[in-house]
């Protein structure tokens, strides 16, 4: 049986998808493509794509979940929406981009990637060759499973259920140490900031070209699964208070528009110094792709359940646009450190790695302060 100790270097990051051999030679073959035509005026020795070393692979997987718009590299926004932290600043982000783009070409390719990253790897070198050989005996034994068992017999069949079962448990029990270890080592570096930086998010205009590719990835549910049937079947609705609370104001707006203002004199509020000023209102805007839908259904309403027990979290509301897969997220929080703490747990984190898959576009996410007494009194 597996131990934590002895298979630590086996954990995979929740960014690495199995990739097979012919995907890696399609994907360099297109990067290598994206290159020469880029980097015409560069050296030779610039242009040519470096050798991927055992492991390096998981990169390849990297600029195909990132890259958006399907033309082989990354642009600046691309590199920020997959590799912002919610530490690390805008600027910082734009240095480190620069740091990995050696061919000054405003992109940043999978040679280039690798050149940077293999310079500080350390011991997650051994990490990620180890991840690549259990990406293979992962999928050779599923595909021997699916073959054998039907055809096995019943004790045969009990100890391939226990195997998955307790393979399943030691890389869970692994990937919870890593969890914690991610939840620390951001922890830490946020306290030596004094404070987190808030994680910045551009609109982004793409083209209505969807990847293929993404199509082919490796998916955890099927859209039979149960659990997607009860998400659809009514427990992913919508709060009406809240909803009809936000139709009321867009009526509101709508009739402003038509009309012409008369400003009055602002009545002034007076706080008290012990009072708590204002709350904050967080509004994601996230469009799905179509094909993607049930598997953020499920992925949107775990995130929402674990929200809502947060401290400080007030309300979570979510719309979803009619004939569009966009949806609207709504957070109200009591605190702005309270959301940004909120961003940093595994739950959070999770969602933001799922959405570099399920979405078409990067996320907008605003956010507004707005008098803590109008939520006294709306709940009043």
């Amino acid at each position: 049986m597996f131990t934590p100790s002895v298979i630590h270097a086996t954990v995979c990051f929740p960014a690495f998808r199995a990739t097979s051999s012919r995907d890696v030679m399609r994907a360099r073959h297109r990067i290598t493509m994206d290159c020469s035509e880029e980097v015409q005026s560069l050296s030779d020795e610039a242009s040519t794509p470096i050798e991927l070393k055992k492991g390096m692979s998981i990169f390849l997987d990297i600029l195909r979940r990132a890259d958006k718009n399907d033309d082989g590299k990354l642009s600046f926004d691309e590199f920020k929406a997959y590799f912002s932290d919610g530490v690390l600043s805008a600027d910082e982000l734009k240095e480190l981009f620069h740091a990995i783009d050696t061919h000054n070409t405003n992109n940043v390719d999978t040679d280039e990637l690798c050149e940077y990253f293999s310079q500080h790897l350390g011991e997650y070198e051994n990490v990620l060759a180890a991840l690549e050989d259990l990406n293979v005996s992962i999928l050779k034994a599923m595909d021997k499973t699916k073959k054998d068992y039907q055809e096995a017999t019943h004790l045969e069949q009990f100890v391939t259920r226990f195997l998955l079962k307790e393979t399943t448990s030691q890389l869970q029990s692994l990937q919870s140490s890593l969890e914690c270890a991610m939840e620390t080592t951001a922890e830490q570096t946020r306290q030596e900031r004094q404070g987190p930086v808030k994680p910045e998010v551009l609109p982004i205009q793409w083209s209505g070209r969807r990847s293929n590719r993404r199509l082919q990835r490796n998916n955890s549910l099927s859209p039979n699964n149960p659990l997607l049937n009860l998400v659809n079947s009514g427990l992913y609705e919508e709060d009406n208070q809240w909803i009809t609370q936000i139709n009321r104001l867009q009526k509101l707006i709508d009739r402003l528009e038509k009309k012409e203002l008369r400003l009055e004199p602002v009545e002034e509020e007076v706080l008290e110094s012990s009072t708590k000023s204002h709350i904050l209102i967080v509004q994601r805007q996230l469009s799905v792709l179509e094909e993607d839908v049930d598997e953020f259904r499920l992925a949107l309403r775990q995130y929402i359940d674990c929200a809502s027990t947060q401290t400080g979290c007030l309300h979570v509301a979510v719309q979803r646009l009619a004939n569009e897969s966009r949806f609207i997220l709504y957070e109200f929080w009591e605190q702005s450190n309270m959301w940004k703490n909120h961003l940093q747990t595994n739950y959070s984190k999770t969602f933001q790695r799922g959405n570099v898959d399920f979405l078409e576009t990067p996320e907008i996410m605003t956010t507004m302060l707005v008098p803590a007494s109008w939520w006294v009194l709306n709940n009043n």
